[in-house]
């Protein structure tokens, strides 16, 4: 069966997401582990990412938290450069792929005004032939119902697809669909794996 459609996640394969080492830069590292102890903020980024309001759900965790207001503020009002910067090589693999006619779609958890932001950014990010954002369906990977959207929706399913994504459990999901998978480690293991399954040239994935 031939792969009909590549499903990229997108942070950490196409932008660089890494909300500690952004504090860290700012903060320091010892008091960052002291908010992160205290604030659950990963949690909070997951009912932005499941379609709640992107400035409101922040403004008020920090607000819960009068200690961390400033910093908990950051998430918002310093979002990009949490998610930054972009992994240019993927970017030219997703062009590479749709300049042969192969469909690009994205699965991701990112929230609908976050994701309208980073698109002002990042104009690649208008590019997908079909976006699946969880804001906008309201469900986040790795739970069944957000592959089961993405099968429907597009008419593909099982090794039709083949998906990349930075996280184990969300790459384990979509195997246990019978999709075709990659751990995404970087971009040459990405490139590597699209060369192998016949959809790029070693010069077009380069």
């Amino acid at each position: 069966m031939s792969i009909k459609a590549v499903v990229f996640d997108i942070g950490n394969v196409l932008i660089e997401w890494q909300p500690e080492r952004f504090y860290d830069s700012v903060i320091g590292e010892e008091r960052r582990r002291e908010m992160f102890a205290a604030v659950d903020l990963h949690a909070m980024n997951d009912k932005v990412d499941m379609g709640h309001h992107f400035t409101e759900t922040i403004y008020a965790a920090a607000e819960e938290y009068p200690d961390w207001r400033a910093e908990i503020r950051m998430w918002h009002d310093r979002w990009i450069e949490m998610a930054a910067p972009v992994i240019d090589h993927s970017v030219r693999l997703m062009g590479a792929l749709q300049a042969k006619g192969v469909p690009v779609f994205s699965l991701t958890n990112f929230g609908i005004q976050s994701y309208d932001y980073a698109a002002t950014h990042y104009p690649f990010l208008r590019s997908f032939d079909r976006d699946f954002i969880s804001g906008h369906m309201q469900v986040i990977k790795p739970a069944t119902r957000i592959y089961q959207m993405l099968e429907e929706e597009s008419g593909h399913s099982g090794a039709d697809l083949i998906f990349t994504d930075d996280r184990i459990d969300n790459i384990a999901m979509a195997a246990s669909r019978g999709w075709r998978t990659h751990l995404f480690e970087g971009p040459q293991g990405w490139a590597d794996r699209l060369v192998a399954e016949g959809l790029l040239s070693a010069d077009e994935a380069a």
